[in-house]
């Protein structure tokens, strides 16, 4: 065989780049290692230094960043980049598909019976953008601006690795894009830790971040930003018919478009290689809309990157351009926002609560704000490091964010408006609740309270964490009634729980009989836990729920996970030295061993857990890994179908794992996974792996 030129060489290596690129930025399903993949860039990178003509600016090598220049150029939109609409209630969004009903019926473009059908998307928390490729190739980027107008980041755009240089498939001659670009918040945690240790100046939020990459006179440092873009429209759309090149744009709805709907235009366009959220779903009528929104704002949090609400279109292009548009929004599109998850207010001042382990956190006490659908008055500082790095003081105006389910948190001061005379806060040397020392380990960012099961905090916590649903479920035993048991002195440790009777906790504030006898029935049902369940209750430091259903297939009681010695426990899968330690410690503890002993006093005795064995079991011998959140599936229930298929489950990637199981938000185990070449299953995949439905 003829062996290939340098130019064939270099297209090879530059389509492999390519792909590489669109499965790790667009498709989000790399199938090589970062290893391999800097094996081929270095290779490229060569060959064009030894070959200058072969370098063009279509490829990945260029993406490093042009010179800087001296203030960003603007660029005229050939289509004007409009805004949307917006949509707070229930009642706004089914005023808007009236008004679109009644425009199409009147048109001849409904039935009394039909119900219009829309694209429903997610509204990104980052910045518009519109590209232009011309014959294919990118040439062109800028912001949305004025609508009219917006600033040229074209050297910019170019570093990014989920914009492709060349565009793929059937393109017109001229191509606008209209998408927005962003950052995942686990990248936007990432580049803030990198940023505070040059001393740089650390971002308040991703969308800010995005916008400040974006807009840097120096593409090489936008090149060092994990900037993030998708596609969600078009703007001039231009191709040649019958020898003439014509303009075919989104207000149109001309026969000619490239596509007839508002959904197939999204397909075209990630056919072309550009990343489209795959969140996108087709709706029915002001219901459908409604549904959407629900789901979305339930599974928000859950997202890898922020967003602000969900956006509604009219699917058809012919309904688009009948409906039309009104100032500077179309008729056909609206914004359905959520409630705002980040407001400013004022600092009153900085407590700290004692945790579990003894781990003592900030906590911000706040003029009362409205934020994320809640009314906020507490939220977190997370420790004293995080209170320097963000220089948050007593005083200050701060910007609160709020997100789903998770606990509020203090984002930044507001500098312009801080008050004179405030002063840093200062971790307190005594624990608030029992006085005894607290200490910060060298190597740890955490400050903790000495006093252990003698500080009551610390009890109410470990009660509370014992009692919960991985633990040992017991049904009814909530937090304030925790509170009670302890302040009154009447539980002292877990095993106190299971000598209560029904006569003592009736007499409890809130608490009638019936309430009382359902928990001393829950309280029976915890007597004969799963070893697992039993040892992740106990709250030993480092011992999750994996490490603890280890240790009791293991050991197959808490008598022998107590006796055993380091050598021992080193030998449980996933158990190192610093796991092996805590171990020994709590049960080092001559209180720790005494709860124990008291525990079987009271009744209770725990099972190891039965792993299904046999070789015709279908996942037999194999070990798999569980990251990131299922669609249907809790971590809990999968796990149990693998225990059940002969499997076992480990919190950590190896070459002896089969298979890595990875939802929403897999994180470095999925990317572990690509470098030791692991196979990677969805929900789906693992329930065809178990023949479940």
């Amino acid at each position: 065989m003829q062996e290939s030129t340098p130019a064939q060489q270099a297209e090879a290596l530059r389509a492999e780049i390519n792909e590489h690129n669109h499965r790790y930025y667009v498709l989000d399903a790399p199938v090589v290692s970062d290893a391999a993949y800097d094996k081929l860039m270095n290779s490229l990178i060569a060959l064009e230094q030894a070959h200058p003509e072969l370098i063009t600016p279509e490829s990945p090598t260029q993406r490093v960043g042009a010179q800087p220049v001296s203030a960003l150029g603007s660029i005229r939109h050939a289509v004007p980049m409009r805004s949307l609409g917006n949509a707070f209630e229930e009642e706004d969004v089914q005023a808007f598909s009236k008004r679109v009903f009644d425009t199409l019926y009147g048109a001849g473009l409904a039935r009394a019976e039909d119900q219009v059908q829309y694209m429903a998307e997610l509204k990104f928390d980052g910045l518009a953008v519109s590209l232009r490729y011309e014959d294919g190739k990118l040439v062109q980027a800028a912001t949305r601006g004025d609508g009219q107008t917006g600033e040229d980041i074209t050297s910019n755009i170019r570093t990014l690795r989920s914009v492709p240089l060349k565009l793929k498939g059937d393109y017109p001659q001229v191509l606008e894009v209209r998408g927005e670009v962003l950052m995942n918040r686990r990248d936007f945690e990432k580049l803030n830790q990198a940023q505070q240790e040059r001393g740089d100046k650390v971002f308040v939020n991703p969308r800010n971040a995005a916008a400040g990459s974006l807009r840097q006179l120096d593409p090489r440092i936008t090149a060092k930003r994990p900037l993030r873009f998708y596609a969600y429209g078009w703007g001039e759309i231009r191709k040649v018919h019958d020898g003439q090149l014509e303009v075919f744009r989104q207000e149109s709805g001309s026969p000619d478009m490239p596509r007839k709907t508002h959904a197939q235009m999204l397909d075209w366009l990630q056919a072309l290689g550009l990343p489209v959220s795959d969140t996108r779903k087709l709706v029915c009528g002001a219901e459908g809309l409604l549904e959407y929104y629900r789901h979305i704002g339930e599974t928000r949090s859950t997202l890898p990157f922020d967003i602000d609400g969900v956006v509604y279109k009219v699917d058809s292009l012919q309904a688009q351009e009948v409906l039309g548009y009104v100032a500077r929004a179309p008729r056909f599109a609206v914004a359905h926002k959520f409630p705002a998850q980040e407001e400013t207010t004022r600092l009153l001042s900085i407590e700290v609560q004692v945790g579990r382990t003894g781990a003592i956190t900030p906590v911000a006490r706040l003029e009362p704000v409205f934020v994320g659908g809640v009314t906020v008055t507490n939220a977190t500082l997370h420790n004293e490091d995080e209170i320097r790095r963000k220089d948050v003081r007593v005083g200050d105006t701060v910007v609160v964010r709020r997100a789903g389910d998770v606990i509020p948190e203090v984002l930044a001061p507001v500098l312009d408006l801080r008050p004179p005379g405030t002063s840093l806060f200062v971790m307190p040397t005594e624990c608030p609740v029992c006085g005894s020392a607290i200490e910060r380990p060298e190597d740890e960012a955490v400050s903790r309270c000495t006093g252990g099961l003698f500080c009551a905090a610390q009890r109410k916590q470990s009660l509370s964490h014992a009692a919960g649903r991985k633990a040992l479920d017991i049904d009814g035993l909530g937090e304030k009634l925790v509170e009670q048991l302890v302040d009154s002195g009447r539980v002292k440790s877990l095993a106190d729980l299971f000598t209560l009777t029904s006569d003592e906790l009736a007499a409890y504030e809130r608490m009638g009989r019936k309430s009382a006898d359902n928990l001393v029935a829950a309280l029976d049902k915890a007597r004969t836990p799963d070893l697992g369940r039993l040892l992740y209750a106990l709250g030993i430091r480092h011992v999750g729920e994996t490490t603890a259903r280890d240790l009791a297939l293991h050991f197959g009681s808490v008598e022998a996970v107590m006796a055993a010695d380091e050598a021992a426990l080193l030998q449980v899968h996933d158990v190192g030295m610093v796991v092996a330690a805590s171990i020994l410690n709590f049960f080092g503890e001559p209180h720790n061993r005494e709860v124990i002993t008291q525990l079987v006093e009271a009744g209770v005795h725990a099972s190891a857990p039965e792993q299904a064995s046999g070789s015709d079991l279908p996942l037999a011998g194999k070990t798999l890994v569980l990251t990131g959140t299922m669609p249907n599936w809790t971590r809990d229930e999968a796990t149990r179908h693998i225990l059940a298929a002969g499997g076992k489950v480990s919190g950590s990637v190896s070459r002896k794992t089969a298979y890595v199981v990875a939802g929403e938000e897999a994180g470095s185990k999925l990317t572990k996974a690509a470098e030791l070449g692991v196979a990677v299953l969805d929900e789906d995949g693992l329930k065809a792996l178990l023949g479940v439905g």
